[in-house]
């Protein structure tokens, strides 16, 4: 893209106000998607944001009124409910919080699909555009809708600054949270009620259904790459901020592209990369230390062999027919045996015979000592 065209690009009004959308929303459904994901309450999201459709019909029937601001407050309205229903099974029944969040979720969904149905044959609701908020329509965001995301998500920060240590230690020990007297449901709501207000602001932008993975996929993502709690909350704002800016703009970009979709697949490759290539948890990183330690544990083992072989003699450097390390040994010995001679841990004395050398020898010694310690078997002389 030509300078001139990329000035225009970014100049643009429009796309100016979704890329600004797009990146409250993603700095805030990142932080606060991190406390729900380590308390383990990664579908909450999905349950809540699906609640708030019903809540958006029935603010259309009972206002006639088509202003996001309006159906955004019945959206939040309904969440909010949703949240506190699902706390409310969890407490009171025998139900787990899966089975809530399920109820929840296909309930309200159901319920708010009807009146969504009922909505699209009234004369008044023509071109209600109700049905963007099942998958979002950023491109309808106005300076107005920007500046309420902006002001809600300022709030939403403020509270979990001041409520830090609090919410910290109901995500890591609820029981000496408990124990030191906090009003866990008080703090449980007010985060619940923050996730509702994260999910409102995103309505327009990704939709109903989208909405779970901009509260999910980031905080995934950074929990592949950090063990500390405030890292992980900054790390997955920065991530959901480069989702969504980057799928606004690509979005802009492509002719009839929804940017909620593209959001989500910048989302989905930005977790793949985490849960592949993360140096702590990462897939490939697992397999490589697997790797490693497989090889380790092989070549300790033939030294341990060689040295227990060398035992019989009285010359501990005495050459072994490598069938006789095969009858004791395990994994692909003639493998092991080439990396143990580019150690100098070994030599071929003849065709398939094999000693130790002195460094072999004394790091066979060592080797056998630390597995004897460990055992707490006496070394032998």
């Amino acid at each position: 893209m030509e300078l001139n065209t990329l000035t225009e690009f970014f100049g643009n009004y429009t796309v100016q106000i979704v890329i600004l959308g797009t990146l409250v929303l993603g700095l805030t459904s990142g932080a606060l998607g991190s406390f729900a994901l380590l308390r383990k309450q990664s579908l909450l999201g999905d349950a809540i944001s699906h609640a708030t459709l019903p809540g958006v019909c029935l603010a259309f029937l009972i206002t006639q009124s088509k202003s996001p601001l309006v159906l955004l407050i019945g959206a939040g309205i309904a969440g909010w409910t949703g949240a506190l229903l699902i706390n409310w099974i969890t407490e009171n029944s025998r139900l787990k919080q899966d089975s809530a969040l399920g109820i929840i979720l296909s309930v309200f969904f159901g319920f708010g699909l009807v009146l969504l149905t009922i909505v699209q044959k009234l004369p008044t609701a023509t071109k209600a555009g109700l049905d963007k908020f099942l998958f979002g329509n950023a491109s309808t965001l106005l300076i107005s809708d920007v500046k309420v995301m902006a002001v809600l998500s300022l709030l939403i920060v403020g509270v979990l600054i001041a409520f830090w240590k609090e919410f910290k230690l109901i995500v890591f020990d609820i029981a000496y949270a408990r124990s030191l007297g906090l009003n866990i449901r008080f703090l449980s709501t007010l985060l619940s009620t923050l996730i509702v207000t994260a999910i409102v602001i995103g309505l327009q932008t990704v939709g109903v259904i989208l909405m779970s993975a901009m509260l999910v996929a980031p905080a995934a993502s950074a929990r592949q790459w950090t063990d500390r709690l405030g890292v992980m909350v900054v790390l997955s704002a920065l991530i959901g901020a480069v989702c969504g800016v980057g799928g606004a703009i690509t979005s802009s970009l492509m002719v009839k592209l929804p940017t909620g979709p593209v959001i989500v697949v910048y989302l989905s490759i930005f977790v793949l990369v985490s849960l592949f290539f993360a140096p702590n948890r990462g897939m490939v990183w697992d397999f490589i230390r697997g790797y490693r330690h497989k090889s380790h544990l092989q070549r300790a083992t033939v030294l341990k062999n060689l040295l227990l072989f060398s035992e019989i003699q009285t010359d501990p450097y005495h050459a072994h027919e490598l069938s006789a390390l095969d009858a004791i040994g395990r994994g692909p010995l003639r493998k092991t045996m080439r990396e143990l001679l580019q150690k100098d841990l070994v030599r071929e004395a003849e065709h398939n015979k094999w000693a130790l050398t002195e460094k072999g020898l004394r790091t066979a010694r060592k080797l056998t000592k630390e597995i004897e310690e460990q055992l707490n078997v006496p070394a032998s002389d």
